[in-house]
């Protein structure tokens, strides 16, 4: 019986990896990093999985990566990390935007990965730019990338711009639900628990039971023929 509740609670054990290719220090793509494990980590523990967290800076192993592109193999610090990759349970990956895409040292990392070492594993997409306007990395570089890998992305990806910092700003706020967002989904690809969706606001019935008739939508399409006789009309 001891032997079975340990075996139950290793497989509850959840390991989640976290990669980011910020060059500063710190970095906004680290914060978002941070933010996003963080975020992961309490979303299992609400779903009653532990879960582990491990970060790692792709600046550490630029050099590993470049003698990978070229020799052909990986030295044994990069293969340490590209098993920590393989093995995890789910993965958070983020990148800054470089050139309107995702930065050089972040797709060389997924180059030197065998393409079938991400199969199905759920993904978080996170990246930060200067300007809001660089959010499309998302969607037009990142995602077929992970697609191509056969991973899982959840739903929400995550994108920081400058406005998106700070204590207390509105920003900051809209940012912490995306990223709550975007970790819920992680645990429901893991099959943890359903993300809930968000069910539209339901107009305020009268007492006695009794419905309003629904109300003519303005922006619904009329046929010509009544919009002639209402242009007559007028």
């Amino acid at each position: 019986m001891h032997g079975t509740t340990e075996e139950a609670a290793e497989m509850a054990q959840r390991r989640i990896v976290v990669i980011t290719a910020g060059l500063g220090v710190p970095s906004s793509s680290r914060m978002l990093a941070d933010q996003l494990g963080e975020a992961a980590r309490a979303a299992f523990a609400a779903a009653g999985s532990d879960a582990s967290v491990r970060t790692f800076e792709l600046r550490e192993y630029a050099v590993d990566i470049a003698n990978n592109m070229v020799a052909g193999y990986a030295p044994p610090k990069l293969e340490a990390l590209i098993n920590e990759v393989v093995d995890a349970d789910a993965l958070v990956a983020v990148t800054p935007v470089f050139t309107a895409s995702m930065s050089g040292l972040f797709k060389s990392f997924f180059d030197v990965i065998d393409n079938r070492a991400l199969d199905g594993k759920p993904v978080i997409l996170g990246a930060t730019g200067g300007s809001a306007r660089h959010s499309m990395v998302l969607d037009f570089a990142m995602r077929p990338m992970f697609s191509y890998l056969r991973a899982r992305t959840t739903p929400t990806a995550v994108y920081a711009a400058p406005g998106d910092w700070g204590s207390g700003d509105a920003g900051a706020a809209t940012l912490d639900s995306r990223v709550r967002r975007a970790a819920a989904e992680l645990v429901a690809l893991l099959g943890a628990q359903p993300v809930q969706p968000s069910q539209p606001p339901q107009p305020p019935q009268p007492s006695g039971g009794r419905q309003l008739p629904a109300r003519p939508d303005p922006l619904a399409s009329l046929p010509f023929e009544q919009l002639l006789a209402q242009t007559q009309r007028g």
